[in-house]
């Protein structure tokens, strides 16, 4: 299956001359979904992996469904000020000022596999900082995977001491 096939397109959104991967798509069209799915547990299956954190929102229902499968613990990266107990935090740089994302103290142990799961890369701020949080609890960042990458936008530099897996990428001439 291809899932380009599957990911909606909108010219001019959020702004003019920007083309917007919709991936929500994705979820209502089962055999995408579960295409999706079945090809990361498949990337995650020999790499050791045992525990799965996703990125607020959308990564949220790739890896809770992906721990599931698996039977593996999820812990939540979320937007700052929205989880209750002792969080760590990790800010990014954003088109005109930086944004923060924070994660529970205690749901990374020292030793961890951790794959890190998100729906899209873009500039790679988001991921890293994902990845920074796991990093300084103790885990170990065995992958990130996402379903899109937009290559063109450079965002896998900034992951570069990390194994990255996207399941479609787009670049340049496709935007």
């Amino acid at each position: 299956m291809n899932l380009k096939d599957a990911i909606r397109e909108i010219p001019d959104f959020p702004k003019k001359g920007i083309l917007f991967f919709d991936l929500t798509t994705i979820f209502s069209n089962t055999e995408a979904y579960k295409y999706s799915l079945d090809d990361f547990e498949k990337q995650l299956r020999n790499k050791g992996v045992n525990k799965i954190a996703a990125v607020d929102a959308r990564g949220f229902i790739f890896g809770g469904a992906l721990a599931d499968r698996m039977s593996l613990p999820l812990t939540v990266i979320r937007k700052k000020g929205k989880l209750p107990h002792k969080t760590i935090s990790a800010s990014y740089d954003l088109e005109y000022g930086t944004d923060t994302l924070e994660m529970h103290e205690d749901s990374i142990e020292k030793g961890d596999k951790v794959a890190v799961i998100d729906d899209l890369l873009a500039t790679g701020g988001t991921l890293e900082a994902s990845c920074k949080m796991v990093d300084e609890l103790g885990g170990e960042v065995t992958v990130v995977g996402v379903v899109a990458e937009l290559s063109f936008l450079n965002g896998r530099d900034k992951l570069a001491k990390y194994e990255v897996y996207s399941q479609v990428k787009y670049d340049s001439e496709e935007c």
